[in-house]
């Protein structure tokens, strides 16, 4: 699905723990993604296998999404929902850590 796209940012560690650039506007751009970031939203899992809901907008109210692990893994899933898409009903999943 071409509006999927999976960036894996660069860890920057040493013996006091690690950097990491979670967000860098020009990495975005080389993958054609201009973004405005208007909400930044934290969940905890407390339990392992947790399942949380499948979340959508549509337009004027879309947004894209940018998912992270802080620790531990996530899988995560995109669905094309979108009706006339050429990938309507297609997904991708990736184990993200």
């Amino acid at each position: 699905m071409p509006d999927v796209v999976l960036i894996q940012p660069v860890r920057h560690g040493d013996a006091r723990g690690y950097f990491c650039e979670t967000y860098k506007k020009p990495q975005f751009d080389a993958f054609g993604l201009d973004l405005a970031f208007v909400q930044d939203n934290e969940s905890l899992s407390r339990e392992v296998g947790v399942v949380r809901g499948l979340h959508f907008q549509t337009p004027p109210m879309a947004q894209a999404k940018l998912v992270r692990a802080v620790r531990g893994a996530i899988f995560d899933v995109a669905v094309d929902i979108r009706r006339g898409s050429p990938s309507f009903g297609k997904w991708v999943a990736a184990t993200l850590t």
